[in-house]
């Protein structure tokens, strides 16, 4: 009895680190948006981001807004050239005022990108800056949203930034990742670094 405990034991630890190793590899082989850390300090970070060139529509994922930037990417767009996925997914606000946003990759961007066919989706320039990040794992949820905004703030105060007051959250895993696996995070575009 004591061999089958143990054999199962080990089963689900090789089980977990096999999934880990499998989310790992998947989130690498995207092309994540280009920073860099200035200061770290656990899971806190400020990072200098570059321009960016996002594609965005309004909703908050479970609207259609994922879609409607996935029909983009794929294609249905004035040039009607597919562009690589990359990461994070960006999420800004809430109810009416939220948005959902795609980076567009370094090479889309450099031949300039194409216009988007369907409405409600833009192609938008965002300057760089430099952002207060925390990164936290777990599904996409109110709780886990709020209780990261919490503790990027409380930080933020002890380190005395000033931050902008909207927050946004970068998502890097498919939704089939297990939550435990997730890299979520939640940063701040700081005033006066």
């Amino acid at each position: 009895m004591l061999m089958k405990i143990i054999l199962v034991v080990v089963g689900i630890g090789l089980l977990a680190v096999l999934v880990n190793v499998g989310c790992t590899a998947v989130r690498a082989g995207y092309e994540s948006a280009p920073y860099k850390t200035v200061k770290k300090s656990g899971r806190y970070e400020v990072r200098e981001y570059p321009d960016l060139v996002l594609v965005e529509t309004a909703g908050n994922g479970s609207d259609g807004s994922f879609m409607r930037l996935f029909h983009y990417i794929s294609g249905q767009n004035s040039a009607k050239e597919k562009i690589a996925m990359t990461t994070p997914v960006f999420m800004t606000g809430v109810g009416a005022n939220a948005t959902m946003s795609f980076v567009m990759p370094a090479k889309s961007v450099a031949n300039k990108m194409p216009q988007p066919n369907e409405a409600g989706v833009a192609v938008k320039p965002v300057a760089a800056g430099t952002f207060a990040v925390l990164r936290f794992s777990g599904g996409r949820s109110q709780k886990n949203e709020t209780d990261a905004i919490a503790r990027l703030q409380t930080w933020m105060t002890q380190e005395k930034f000033s931050p902008t007051k909207s927050p946004v959250f970068g998502y890097f895993d498919p939704p089939w990742t297990p939550t435990f696996f997730r890299r979520n995070e939640v940063m701040f575009r700081l005033v006066n670094p």
